[in-house]
């Protein structure tokens, strides 16, 4: 099944919902702004996507500029940052078979569910 994880406010984010919907393949939201991904599911995601943490943050949110941008972070420590801030989390993610990709680019998204 296909996990896509969402944020409804987001314009990549609902069109890739809408692909994904047309497909007609079976799915899962994941509502990740309010379902908070813990540290141990954002290292297993990471790992899905076969990215470095910092290539996960969205750097110009607020949050980061603020409290964390310019510092020299571990792995961990970024983790930790987007879980306890998921709104730093690019989205969207999509997942299926143990693997995941970024879903802003649908022909991305087109080849990756083939």
């Amino acid at each position: 099944m296909i996990q896509i994880y969402h944020n409804p406010r987001c314009g990549k984010s609902r069109s890739c919902l809408a692909f994904i919907e047309d497909t007609k393949q079976e799915y899962e939201i994941i509502p990740y702004l309010t379902d908070t991904p813990s540290f141990e599911d954002l290292k297993k995601l990471l790992k899905e996507l076969n990215i470095q943490p910092n290539e996960l943050v969205r750097t110009k949110e607020k949050i980061w500029i603020e409290n964390y941008k310019g510092k020299d972070l571990s792995d961990d420590q970024i983790i930790q940052a987007m879980a306890d801030n998921p709104i730093l989390i690019e989205r969207p993610i999509v997942v299926k078979d143990g693997k995941a990709i970024i879903g802003r680019d649908l022909d991305k998204v087109a080849s990756f569910l083939d």
